[in-house]
C-alpha cells in the first residue's frame, strides 16, 4: 500500500514488523500472535489502492425501480371551489383551537391525579377497557360476549366507543377533532395519512350527486387543513 494511501487510512493499532523465523510460511494458518499480525500486514499490503466493481446492465434492468405518480386532490366542483380568504379564516381558527387544546393539555400534565386513579400502560387493551368502561359494564360485556349464543343488550350495558359507532357520528367533527390533535412535525405515518384523506374528501366531493353546500364545505374544510395547515401545499385547493 502506498504511503499516501496510509495517511489517509491511518493505522488503528500500532503494530511495528514482527521478528520471526527464517522459516515462516504466510500460506499456513498463523500459530502465534505474531504470526497473525504478520499475515495481515502481507494481505494488506497486496491489496489494490482503487478497485473497480465489474457490473452487468443486464442484471440491473430487471431491478429497476417503478416510480408511482400519485396525483393530488381533484378540483372542487363548479362553483365551491373555496377562496383563499375563507380558507385562510379557517387556517386562523384552527390554529387557535389548536393553541387552546395545549393550554388544556399542558396543565392537566402539570395536576396531579387522586391517589386512587391508576392509568393503564398504553398497551395494555383490557386495562384501558375497564379504565374507560368501569370493571361493572366491562365485565357484563365480557361475559356476554363470551357466549355467542346470547346477544348483548347493549341498553342495560351501554355502548362502547367501537369504531362500528363512530363511523355513524358526523365524521367531520371527529376528523377535525383528530386533526387539531395531531403533533407537529408529522411522523410519516401520520404524513401519509393525512394526504389520503385528503385525496378521498376530494374524491367524495366529486361525486357528491346533491352537491349538498353543508357536506361540500365540510370537505373543503378538511383538504383546506391539510394542504394549508399541514403544509402539503400540492393538495390545496385554488382559490375561486
Amino acid at each position: 500500500m502506498e504511503p499516501g494511501v496510509e495517511e489517509l487510512m491511518p493505522r488503528l493499532l500500532p503494530v511495528d514488523d514482527c521478528d520471526l523465523a527464517e522459516d515462516f510460511d504466510p500460506t499456513v494458518p498463523p500459530r502465534t500472535p505474531q504470526e497473525y499480525l504478520k499475515r495481515v500486514q502481507i494481505e494488506a499490503a497486496r491489496c489494490p489502492d482503487v478497485v473497480v466493481a465489474q457490473i452487468d446492465p443486464k442484471k440491473l434492468r430487471k431491478k429497476q425501480t417503478v416510480n408511482i405518480s400519485i396525483s393530488g386532490c381533484q378540483p372542487a366542483p363548479e362553483g365551491y371551489s373555496p377562496t383563499l380568504k375563507w380558507q385562510q379564516q379557517q387556517v386562523a381558527n384552527f390554529s387557535a383551537v389548536r393553541q387552546s387544546l395545549n393550554k388544556h393539555r399542558n396543565h392537566w400534565r402539570s395536576q396531579h391525579l387522586d391517589s386512587n386513579v391508576t392509568m393503564p400502560k398504553s398497551e395494555d387493551e383490557e386495562g384501558w377497557k375497564k379504565f374507560c368502561l368501569g370493571e361493572k359494564v366491562y365485565s357484563e360485556i365480557d361475559a356476554l360476549s363470551d357466549n355467542e349464543n346470547l346477544g348483548i343488550d347493549y341498553i342495560k350495558v351501554g355502548f362502547p366507543p367501537l369504531l362500528s359507532i363512530v363511523s355513524r357520528m358526523n365524521q367531520g367533527r371527529w376528523l377535525y377533532a383528530l386533526l387539531a390533535c395531531l403533533e407537529k412535525p408529522l411522523l410519516p405515518e401520520a404524513h401519509s395519512l393525512i394526504r389520503q384523506l385528503a385525496r378521498r374528501c376530494s374524491e367524495v366531493r366529486v361525486l357528491e350527486e346533491n352537491k349538498n353546500e353543508e357536506q361540500i364545505s365540510a370537505l373543503n374544510l378538511i383538504i383546506c387543513l391539510v394542504s394549508r395547515y399541514f403544509d402539503q401545499r400540492d393538495l390545496a385547493d385554488e382559490p375561486s
